[in-house]
């Protein structure tokens, strides 16, 4: 993360929790816009106007019927170029497992400390997958490296992101060019893209190429 001004978006449905963590984001981490919505509907109409954002942090537990992990794959969907961190009061490991399936960057239990909160933000926004160090145990998650994605199809994506048509992919990797479409539509998929561009963009995020 740079030193300029950072754009965050917070979607929670209490106010005390958003108005403390716009505090402590503004002072701790040189958050210069802070926008703040109560649900996810109001949180992905935000992130659709302001293209300038850097971060969403999302609670899961929403009033609005949009919560859970489809919030996650809404603003994924939406907007696949704009880290989703989750931060939620649940430590479900399962629950984790689904928030990083679902596209987010990071999850942040709400009983991690300042200092926590602070360091996985950073992490998230140098280009890292955050997940709590408590849950990287046996039985608990293991933090995904290719999104789903088959060892193939990630030679697919970087295929992709050298600018190369399907029907040179195929040459490259002597397959035909019906199966680098197969292939790259689930790319698309999997990582919850519509174009080349959303991929290669997500793809280079995620470090995946």
């Amino acid at each position: 993360m740079d030193d300029r001004s950072i754009s965050l978006l917070i979607v929670d449905d209490h106010p005390v929790v958003r108005a403390g963590l716009a505090a402590l984001l503004r002072e701790h981490a040189g958050a210069g816009t802070v926008l703040e919505a109560a649900d996810a509907g109001a949180g992905l109409a935000l992130a659709r106007a302001h293209t300038d954002l850097d971060v969403v942090l999302l609670d899961l537990m929403l009033p609005d019927g949009k919560g859970g992990t489809s919030a996650v794959e809404s603003f994924v969907r939406l907007r696949p170029d704009l880290p989703v961190i989750v931060l939620s009061a649940i430590e479900d490991p399962a629950l984790v497992r689904g928030a990083l399936a679902a596209g987010a960057l990071g999850y942040i239990p709400k009983s991690a400390d300042t200092q926590t909160l602070l360091a996985a933000l950073r992490f998230v926004m140098d280009g890292n997958l955050y997940v709590p160090p408590a849950m990287l145990v046996d039985g608990g998650v293991a933090a995904p490296k290719t999104h789903g994605l088959s060892e193939r199809q990630v030679e697919v994506l970087r295929l992709l992101a050298a600018g190369l048509p399907n029907k040179a992919i195929g040459r490259q990797l002597g397959v035909s060019e019906k199966t680098v479409k197969a292939h790259v539509s689930a790319i698309f998929r999997g990582l919850n893209v519509a174009n080349r561009v959303q991929a290669v963009a997500a793809a280079r995020r995620w470090r995946l190429v």
